[in-house]
Order: C-alpha cells, then sequence, then structure tokens
C-alpha cells in the first residue's frame, strides 16, 4: 500500500474551534481522504500540529517550524507515493510580520525539502482566506 502524507496545522490536526477538541477521524479531512484512496491502495498519514507554520519559531509554541520537522517526517514515512502540504495560515500572525511572498517562500522551501526526498507528487493546498 502506498502512503501519502498530509503535512499541515490545526485544519489537518482536525482542531474543533468550539472546545479546542479533536474531530473524529471520520470527520478530519484527511480521514475522508483516507476513506476514498484506500480503494485505490493507497493510506493517508496524518501529520498536523496547533501552530504549525512554514518556515517561522514561534516563541510561545517551540517546535511548530514546519521547515525544521518536514524532512524527519519524510524521512520516517518514506517511501512516500505523494504529500499534501496544507501550511501558511499561522504565518500570517502578527508577531511574524511575514508578507504573502515570505509565506510563499516558506511553502516553496518546503516544496524543495519533498523534491529532494525523492516525493514524485506534491500537492500545495492554499490556506483559509483571512
Amino acid at each position: 500500500m502506498q502512503s501519502i502524507l498530509c503535512f499541515g496545522d490545526s485544519n489537518t490536526w482536525g482542531l474543533n474551534p468550539r472546545d479546542n477538541s479533536r474531530f473524529d477521524d471520520q470527520t478530519r479531512w484527511t480521514g475522508l481522504l483516507d476513506d476514498l484512496l484506500r480503494p485505490f491502495g493507497k493510506r493517508v498519514i496524518e501529520e498536523g500540529l496547533c501552530g504549525r507554520t512554514t518556515q517561522f519559531h514561534d516563541w510561545y509554541r517551540k517546535n511548530r517550524c514546519g521547515l525544521d520537522a518536514f524532512p524527519l517526517l519524510l524521512e520516517s514515512h518514506s517511501p512516500l507515493a505523494g504529500v499534501v502540504i496544507m501550511l501558511g495560515t499561522n504565518d500570517c500572525k502578527t508577531c511574524f510580520h511575514a508578507s504573502a511572498e515570505q509565506i510563499a517562500g516558506g511553502v516553496r522551501q518546503l516544496v524543495r525539502q519533498a523534491k529532494h526526498a525523492g516525493v514524485p507528487e506534491i500537492l500545495v493546498v492554499s490556506p483559509i482566506v483571512l
């Protein structure tokens, strides 16, 4: 069975904004995607973390920089048939003072890391409109 890594933030983790709990795997988009792809011999690996950024280090929430974590996850879950990168929302925090170009640059670096790891298919999902 081939694996697809979904790398993201609280939207990938499945955060329920009502009470900060986690939606069950039949409600999370990654769980729904897994159900759709299983008949085709693919499984979805969820790697979501609340507060994760593409490239910024959050001094209030440690270990949230995607560029630091992604290479480790690419290696530990290899071989991968593909990755879905859904990051950028937390880069919009005012403390980072990031422009759209800087955020896109962080995503670009994540794509490069996936290519360097030999991942054949890469899908970037845009953050929600704020």
